[in-house]
């Protein structure tokens, strides 16, 4: 049962400032799969899932800001002319809004020259091979954006997931689910979002899944978004 079950909520790729070096010895791959674990947060391994940044499948060798079906780039990322390599690669990590003024990236940046130089041997070692494992694969998308509902098949939910009607009066929202089950959540913790990717949600059927440990916010997620309005009933109980 989703909404019963506490899901990690926020991980962001977050590091420090630090100093720029190329990475000019090969690093350890298994070690940069553990560093790795701060990208997943906004970035995936599988060819084609983007998340907050795009998927990071196939990117040795490749020109920066050409991911294909990944719509949010920068203005910087699109005009850099640069190919992903471990020279390229360890600057951006280093300091990515030095690297590329104007980014979009929310990491200040990896300090620490080794885990540079490993986290860059494991992304070589994946693109080189084609795509993750299927254990890389699953773990960045438990490491990853699960949370919101943007790595789960949200297809096939359980009957307490799947929302039948949502109400609105004052500042409180009332979402029903097929159970019977009604949840009553202040307006400002009831987040709409949308994902219509193979794993949403059937059209027309939303999907409720936890966004907090206490179970007094949470995320509705439709197939597209002009679902969300006509699916809110304003009403008030009499």
């Amino acid at each position: 049962m989703w909404f019963r079950t506490t899901i990690g909520v926020l991980a962001f790729c977050v590091g420090l400032w630090g100093t720029s070096g190329f990475a000019s010895e090969i690093g350890d791959s298994a070690k940069g799969r553990e560093v790795y674990r701060a990208c997943a947060a906004c970035h995936s391994l599988a060819p084609g899932q983007h998340m907050t940044g795009p998927s990071l499948a196939g990117i040795w060798a490749r020109k920066a800001g050409t991911v294909k079906g990944f719509t949010r780039y920068s203005k910087a990322i699109k005009q850099a002319d640069v190919i992903w390599d471990e020279h390229s690669l360890d600057a951006w990590l280093a300091n990515p809004r030095e690297y590329l003024p104007g980014n979009r990236m929310t990491s200040r940046g990896l300090p620490d020259e080794i885990q540079r130089r490993d986290l860059i041997a494991f992304l070589r070692s994946v693109s080189e091979k084609e795509g993750p494992s299927s254990d890389q694969q699953a773990e960045s998308m438990s490491e990853g954006m699960t949370s919101q509902g943007q790595m789960l098949n949200l297809k096939a939910p359980e009957a307490d997931n799947r929302i039948t009607s949502i109400g609105h009066c004052g500042d409180t929202y009332s979402v029903t689910v097929e159970t019977d089950e009604a949840y009553e959540f202040w307006e400002f913790n009831l987040r709409f979002k949308t994902d219509g990717s193979e794993n949403g949600p059937v059209a027309g059927h939303p999907v409720i899944v936890p966004a907090s440990m206490r179970g007094d916010r949470a995320f509705v997620i439709f197939a597209a978004p002009s679902e969300i309005s006509p699916f809110i009933k304003s009403e008030c109980p009499q």
